[in-house]
């Protein structure tokens, strides 16, 4: 698609003789917010490693804005423009919140200190953390740790932001907080992939949603769509708690 900002193709993966990921083929265009919802074990994480370059796919190709990035590695990754968070928020804890987003952003896309400054107030704003700058990491709520680690992410100038299971374990208000967060980066010119639990997020957070069990596509369409599909029914919809 002209459009694409990512383009994955049949890729998928195996462990010895357990293959994890079938065969997934998506893609996701320009400011496109793509939710990826799907059984655990199907593959989602998985699939989030080999896009960022910790895995390598034992089949398929990889195009991020038309340029074949298969066998690139993670650091090649990360400074084209490929941002990822992790479920499990892990900063420096004896940083304060400024210095994580600086060190991000330094690293990921190799400016200067006082352009990554620059940066990282701006990313402040972006993520709800500007009167928490001076905070220390580690003393953060459950919130705030998700906050920051979108925004370590968003310092490296992203194109593309993988968001991993970001909701997950927040209030409802909380949730609500995070659907502006997502909406305000989409706004930005960014392009998400989103994968969650939490039904809410992908049916008012998401452009479309794409649907993935036993390492291979259910579906992939508008949200509403989705939700609504028997088939997503059968694999994943009834086994979970909206």
């Amino acid at each position: 698609m002209v459009d694409s900002v990512l383009q994955v193709e049949d890729i998928g993966i195996s462990f010895g003789n357990h293959h994890v990921l079938k065969s997934l083929t998506f893609s996701v265009e320009k400011n496109e917010v793509l939710g990826v919802i799907g059984p655990n074990g199907s593959g989602k994480t998985v699939m989030l490693n080999i896009l960022t370059g910790i895995l390598r796919p034992t089949k398929g190709k990889i195009f991020f804005c038309g340029q074949d990035i298969t066998t690139k590695n993670i650091t090649e990754r990360c400074r084209m423009g490929l941002g990822r968070t992790f479920q499990v928020p892990r900063p420096f804890e004896k940083m304060t919140v400024f210095e994580n987003i600086v060190v991000g952003g330094a690293y990921s896309s190799q400016i200067s200190e006082k352009e990554a400054k620059t940066r990282a107030m701006k990313i402040m704003q972006m993520t709800d953390l500007s009167n928490k700058g001076d905070w220390y990491a580690g003393k953060l709520g459950l919130l705030d740790r998700k906050r920051l680690e979108i925004a370590r992410a968003l310092a490296g100038n992203p194109k593309i932001l993988l968001l991993d299971e970001v909701a997950g374990g927040l209030t409802d208000s909380e949730i609500t907080d995070i659907l502006t967060m997502v909406k305000g980066i989409k706004e930005k010119g960014i392009s998400i992939i989103w994968i969650e639990h939490v039904l809410r997020t992908m049916s008012q957070g998401t452009d479309r949603v794409l649907c993935v069990s036993e390492g291979e596509n259910v579906i992939c369409d508008l949200p509403g769509l989705v939700m609504q599909s028997k088939r997503v029914h059968e694999v994943y919809l009834g086994a979970i708690e909206e």
